[in-house]
């Protein structure tokens, strides 16, 4: 079955955002998703709130967990990984724990370059390719593309929503056994997936970066 799933966006755990539970699972059924990952930064503490209020949604427990010199969404985690350590141990914590270590918005307007090398010798399930709130969005996703083809990786895409508005502007179409988390998860491994999706406007962008 073809599910239609943001995999990244943060809560009000997340101090830089103004989502709450409720308002996020509220968008995504707007939006006509079937789910989403809670992808707070270093913190699993949104969880037990969205799975207790997700209907028929599906919400795969996550967490963002900010290593050193990049960030890693780790999908279906059951604990969070201590932030700082190198990209290749927070791979492996994440992976002992069953979950999916996917690299997030490995680009950026200053970052024009990764270390591919140590990127694929980490040992990364996926790459982030569709992040609606990188800029300018069709240069990063042709980039983000590039790389995940390069490694030979599976692609995800995300909203990375800090404001509501932006729930579900970028997303993951999963084509999984069942909706499942774990289901949902193996298709993520073994690149049952398609990267979908656009970028935030200019106000969006400003509004998330100047909110109060």
């Amino acid at each position: 079955m073809r599910l239609r799933i943001d995999l990244h966006i943060h809560t009000d755990h997340s101090r830089d955002s103004s989502i709450s539970v409720e308002e996020a699972i509220r968008r995504c059924r707007a939006a006509g998703l079937d789910g989403f990952a809670v992808a707070d930064h270093d913190t699993l503490s949104a969880v037990p709130e969205a799975m207790a209020k997700r209907g028929d949604l599906i919400v795969i427990p996550g967490v963002e967990v900010s290593a050193s010199g990049v960030h890693i969404l780790a999908l279906g985690a059951s604990e969070s990984v201590p932030p700082g350590l190198p990209a290749a141990e927070t791979v492996e914590r994440i992976r002992d724990q069953g979950a999916v270590a996917v690299i997030a918005h490995p680009y950026a307007v200053f970052k024009t370059w990764v270390n591919g090398r140590e990127i694929a010798e980490a040992g990364f399930d996926a790459v982030e390719v569709a992040n609606a709130a990188q800029f300018p969005y069709g240069w990063m996703l042709k980039k983000n593309a590039a790389l995940a083809e390069r490694l030979g990786l599976p692609q995800t895409g995300g909203s990375d929503a800090h404001i509501p508005e932006v729930v579900g502007r970028a997303y993951t179409v999963v084509e999984a056994d069942s909706r499942d988390v774990e289901a949902v998860l193996h298709a993520i491994r073994n690149g049952r997936t398609e990267a979908c999706g656009s970028g935030i406007t200019l106000s969006e962008r400003l509004k998330k970066l100047f909110r109060t």
